[in-house]
């Protein structure tokens, strides 16, 4: 007999088949007793906080040639670009003014020892310019174990290297095969983030080509397993520009894919109460209210768009991505109104540090 998704909730722990049960509903009213479990949950364990973080996308430059992503460094129509740290700083500091206590330095993949340096000088630079305590999280992909060793000791605190999938054979069929884009240095790098003692994020693609409902309920086990500190994860949305574009009339509908990522996050803050989830930009191109959606299922970070406006348009890293036609000031100003549309706070002041990774310090 199929279990109610109400007395599903109500198990002290979800089964790698009761997951797969709750991803595969079809059902509206299901669907809705799934989010508003995960959202009593996220009230209880995090309440009705959003922490910001300041999303600077500071270079589109990439060694990597991954088969979804539309920056690859084989798609030879992007307008390549590369902030200069007068650029960064000075969207730090607008990032301060308008209340920030953290941002998102995001890039493509480099690996060399002048990137080492000239990031771990940059983070000497802010520190100087803000306070010892603003937050840094680095989305700068893999990197050896000294590189992350240096960007911690210089004052950076949480790391984002997104996993896409936690199916090995999946992942050879989205990536090129040759050693620069292995499973097992994937792997290999989110351990040695974890290691270092970052605050260590990652996250899957949901909906991809050839990925199934079994494949997503193991990358929530996964995550879980791997004790994740944060996580953004959202709907895969193709670019015409990569050769998984191939395989577009294969996906399900886009409205499909957002519903199936609000019940991923929602998932996940019911296996994992404590960790820190980011409402993705992915959602809002689906739905104009598509970050919100994912707040009110379970989601508790916003990640705001403060690159400049000239370079927003050359970091599409999939199609019809939003607010790459807006400067800063009207992101913020239109975040702060919607979220406050839901019933949600924007933490201001609030550095917004995972309570999963403060638990797990204690307990190293």
């Amino acid at each position: 007999m199929i279990q109610s998704v109400i007395d599903l909730l109500n198990n002290p722990e979800l089964s790698r088949e009761d997951i797969i049960r709750l991803l595969s509903i079809t059902e509206r009213t299901e669907h809705e007793q799934l989010i508003k479990h995960a959202y009593y949950i996220k009230e209880q364990t995090i309440g009705r906080n959003v922490y910001l973080r300041g999303l600077i996308e500071f270079s589109n430059y990439c060694k990597k040639n991954c088969l979804y992503c539309g920056i690859r460094c084989g798609n030879t129509k992007v307008n390549r670009y590369t902030m200069t740290d007068d650029e960064i700083l000075e969207t730090v500091e607008f990032a301060v003014e308008n209340r920030f206590t953290g941002i998102v330095l995001q890039s493509g993949e480099q690996q060399s020892d002048e990137f080492t340096e000239r990031i771990t000088n940059l983070i000497t630079k802010i520190k100087q310019a803000t306070h010892p305590e603003f937050r840094f999280t680095l989305s700068l992909g893999e990197q050896s174990f000294e590189t992350y060793k240096a960007w911690f000791d210089a004052g950076a605190q949480r790391y984002l290297l997104r996993i896409e999938t936690s199916n090995e054979e999946l992942y050879r069929k989205i990536h090129p095969d040759n050693k620069l884009h292995d499973f097992k240095t994937r792997l290999r790098c989110l351990e040695d983030i974890l290691k270092v003692g970052f605050q260590t994020g990652t996250g899957v693609m949901i909906g991809l080509p050839f990925q199934t409902i079994e494949n997503l309920a193991e990358d929530l086990l996964f995550l879980k397993k791997m004790n994740i500190d944060m996580v953004g994860m959202g709907p895969y949305l193709e670019h015409a520009d990569t050769p998984l574009y191939e395989h577009k009339n294969s996906l399900m509908p886009l409205n499909d894919r957002f519903n199936l990522s609000l019940r991923m996050i929602a998932v996940l803050r019911i296996l994992m109460p404590n960790i820190n989830i980011a409402s993705t930009t992915a959602l809002q191109s689906i739905v104009p209210m598509g970050r919100e959606y994912g707040l009110k299922a379970g989601a508790n970070v916003l990640m705001p768009n403060l690159t400049p406006g000239k370079y927003r348009g050359n970091y599409l890293l999939y199609d019809n991505k939003p607010c790459i036609d807006e400067e800063a000031d009207d992101c913020i100003d239109c975040l702060s109104n919607r979220v406050q549309m839901i019933g949600e706070e924007i933490a201001y002041d609030n550095f917004g540090d995972s309570k999963h990774y403060k638990k797990r310090q204690r307990s190293n």
